[in-house]
């Protein structure tokens, strides 16, 4: 595993869309907690899915970004997630950009895995891949001025098996005819990121 770190933005001809397997980057975001009004965002996560990561990591209010922005926006890239709801909300908010098309390894899960609750990352990396995963750091602060390596690793693995996963989630959505609903939960998110953030999160404007 190899990680790249890299301040304010993804550098000047770095192609990650080039070398995307499958044609996606998968894509995880570290905050200062989880309400987006209140908690910065200070990390971004990509993986083409070759075993390798980059982190863009942000100083505070300094978000332009332009390179990383192209890249979660162009339209011929899917956007790979787990809880994609809560990441789209997070850059929407932060770098002003809408993520489309998106995969969410976490609803497509939901969507298939109907015989378990647990839907979590670590759930999905053990239960699909064999794969045991630490989340020693998932409470650390992000918005050091300097990660260190135990947080560069873990912000690492949250983007390194969703490649995987998603393989094993698209045979299991197709097997039970229901890659089509996926598709409709996918297209759904960014909007559903933006109810969150103008304050229908809770109550949830789908509920009764």
């Amino acid at each position: 595993m190899s990680i790249e770190l890299h301040v304010g933005d993804l550098p000047d001809g770095l192609d990650l869309a080039a070398t995307a397997r499958d044609n996606a980057i998968a894509i995880d975001t570290e905050t200062m907690g989880l309400n987006p009004h209140r908690d910065r965002l200070c990390l971004v996560q990509l993986s083409t899915g070759d075993g390798s990561a980059h982190l863009v990591q942000f100083r505070q209010g300094a978000y332009d970004a332009p390179n990383l922005k192209r890249l979660l926006t162009d339209p011929a890239v899917t956007k790979l997630f787990h809880f994609a709801r809560f990441d789209v909300a997070v850059m929407k908010a932060y770098l002003g950009i809408t993520c489309q098309p998106i995969y969410c390894t976490k609803v497509a899960s939901k969507l298939v895995r109907t015989f378990t609750d647990k839907h979590g990352l670590k759930d999905l990396s053990k239960d699909l891949l064999g794969v045991e995963m630490s989340k020693q750091q998932q409470s650390s602060d992000w918005g050091a001025a300097d990660l260190n390596a135990e947080q560069m690793k873990y912000a690492a693995s949250d983007v390194l098996h969703l490649h995987d996963l998603k393989a094993k989630l698209d045979v299991m959505l197709a097997r039970e005819g229901r890659t089509h609903l996926a598709k409709a939960c996918f297209d759904f998110l960014p909007a559903r990121g933006e109810l969150d953030l103008g304050g229908w999160e809770i109550p949830d404007i789908l509920a009764h």
